[in-house]
């Protein structure tokens, strides 16, 4: 059946566009496309129905291992449905979640949501306002309902700093994991994907014009590349957003950091 063998669950924020772009590399595995069809948790993809879903894996090769990475699948309380939708079409799916210093992946979650214009506001105040950015990064209970229905030897947990300490052990470790029996290798000149701080903050006018490609051509010939990154910087976030000590406690709190530990 064109369904996957295995699903990059999440966590937003944690390298799973890297993870899903290498994997796709490798002999004999095939990614979907797009790499986030959110199919199981979105409740509107939901409503394109299996046959939709299906088709992203029907060009697979005969023998191939299958998977997607959807980081909606681990955004409780948003998406609530998406476990039992799982488990009653993919029960035998090996999942695999990527996991982050929770304050870290916060941060770039904030810079997202800031980008594309669901956040707004200081970091400081943000945290308060905007629930998700601390539920997303509550691991454990975001990994409940699937230990819960698929057992905990169904998933495999990673830590980011893996990918930056020893990224291709941390590749074997997933294609052992899901089955695959050639030799991974890992794509060094690739680099990383999705990277919060060079994403450009949404600006429909800007994207109108930025789009067509006479313009894009005329720019490129005609307006240097320094000042062309003097204009990007004005839809860009200037520097790194800074939590405050107080901000740090609280977040320490939520996440169960220990202080001796952070």
């Amino acid at each position: 059946m064109p369904l996957p063998d295995f699903i990059i669950i999440g966590a937003m924020k944690s390298a799973t566009s890297t993870l899903h772009d290498q994997l796709a590399l490798q002999p004999g595995l095939f990614m979907s496309t797009p790499k986030e069809p959110n199919f199981f948790s979105n409740d509107e993809i939901w409503a394109k129905g299996m046959d939709w879903y299906e088709g992203l894996f029907a060009s697979a090769a005969p023998g191939d291992i299958k998977g997607e990475s959807s980081t909606h699948y681990t955004k409780l309380p948003t998406y609530p449905h998406t476990v039992a939708r799982l488990k009653a079409h993919v029960p035998d799916a090996r999942l695999i979640y990527l996991m982050r210093d929770p304050v870290d992946r916060l941060v770039s979650h904030y810079i997202h949501g800031w980008t594309e214009r669901t956040i707004e506001g200081d970091i400081n105040e943000a945290i308060h306002k905007y629930p998700e950015l601390i539920a997303y990064g509550r691991y454990d209970m975001q990994l409940e309902p699937f230990i819960a229905a698929f057992g905990r030897a169904a998933i495999l947990t990673l830590d980011h700093a893996e990918i930056v300490r020893d990224p291709q052990a941390l590749l074997e470790r997933v294609c052992t994991f899901i089955g695959y029996a050639g030799t991974p290798r890992w794509h060094s000149d690739l680099g990383p994907r999705n990277v919060s701080r060079e994403r450009l903050r949404a600006s429909p006018v800007r994207d109108v014009i930025m789009g067509n490609p006479v313009s894009t051509a005329l720019r490129r010939s005609l307006v240097p590349k320094a000042v062309r990154n003097y204009v990007r910087g004005f839809w860009q976030m200037k520097e790194r957003p800074r939590l405050t000590e107080e901000s740090l406690r609280y977040l320490r709190e939520q996440f169960g950091i220990r202080e001796d530990a952070a």
